[in-house]
């Protein structure tokens, strides 16, 4: 098996280097270290290393921001993990391409607004619903790209919209 090298940040903000050198061995911040695993179910196991034993349960994985939080003995870590591929973008200066402002939502198709979910100077998180755009029949609900504020609602209920026509501006 080929290496693979890890920094997970922990909860403290200490950046700690992971290298597995195979699926139980490698090296945290250069010191070895070798485990015993135990899958329990999906995404529960109990681990041993040096004599201690520890409950470790997957909560939640985000592949969208790289994170994932554990249940380590009852106690919650999340904790953020950069694969080679991401130290790679970050040494090149292009780990922010994503990171592009987002000014205004536009109508992915022609359709026909349905509902308004948001008003003016209300903060959204990403994935919270924005509109209703009825297309073809059905019921399309527009989706913030990211945590924004609503600058203006620039379409009302049951107006006819154009693909790319400008729905809402956040600021």
């Amino acid at each position: 098996m080929a290496s693979s090298e890890f920094n997970v940040l922990t909860p403290g903000g200490k950046t700690q280097r992971i290298k597995f050198n195979g699926p139980l061995s490698g090296t945290v911040n250069d010191l070895p270290f070798d485990l015993d695993l135990l899958t329990l179910k999906a995404g529960s196991f109990h681990v041993l290393k040096d004599n201690r034993s520890w409950n470790i349960e997957v909560v939640r994985l985000d592949p969208d921001t790289k994170s994932v939080t554990l249940s380590i003995n009852g106690n919650k870590y999340t904790l953020q993990v950069k694969d080679q591929y991401d130290l790679l973008l970050h040494n090149l200066g292009l780990d922010n391409l994503n990171n592009k402002k987002v000014n205004d939502l536009k109508a992915p198709m022609p359709g026909l607004v349905l509902r308004i979910e948001v008003a003016e100077g209300q903060t959204v998180k990403k994935g919270d619903p924005l509109l209703v755009l009825e297309a073809m029949k059905m019921e399309n609900i527009l989706k913030s790209p990211g945590d924004l504020t609503i600058k203006k609602v620039i379409v009302k209920k049951g107006v006819a919209v154009e693909k790319n026509q400008v729905l809402i501006n956040f600021s």
